[in-house]
């Protein structure tokens, strides 16, 4: 599970360097930033909730 959160955030990362490099999809960096942020937070969420279980 970890390697698809790493993936999800190394996409969600290049959404936002795209839209940021691209001034007309400017939505698209924030998209990509709020992304970024849920995901690692979805992830850290279901880490302490593995520590728990064990």
């Amino acid at each position: 599970m970890g390697t698809v959160l790493w993936i999800l955030v190394v996409a969600w990362v290049l959404l936002a360097i795209v839209g940021f490099a691209i001034e007309g999809l400017l939505w698209l960096a924030a998209v990509g930033i709020v992304l970024v942020i849920g995901t690692i937070v979805f992830g850290l969420i279901r880490r302490r909730a593995g520590h728990r279980a064990a």
